[in-house]
């Protein structure tokens, strides 16, 4: 993914810049109080995208929240 996309995902999802170190930007998750980094790449892989969101205990990119109902509905077909 590109880190463009990356950085306007985590921004939309809450998170700020923090600031600029040496070859990387950091970035926090104010109300969870968690700082990860991103690399300055032009692509970042989707194994390091999912670790950033984690590090920032955020929903990985593509992935959306599941509502209750829609776990509830899952559970029941699962028996």
């Amino acid at each position: 993914m590109k880190r463009v996309d990356l950085i306007r995902y985590i921004e939309a999802s809450g998170c700020v810049f923090l600031r600029e170190g040496g070859r990387h930007t950091v970035y926090v998750n104010p109300t969870a109080r968690k700082v990860s980094t991103i690399p300055r790449h032009r692509e970042i892989n989707e194994f390091m995208a999912k670790k950033i969101c984690r590090e920032l205990e955020i929903d990985g990119p593509g992935r959306e929240k599941k509502s209750a109902e829609g776990e509830q509905s899952d559970a029941a077909d699962s028996r």
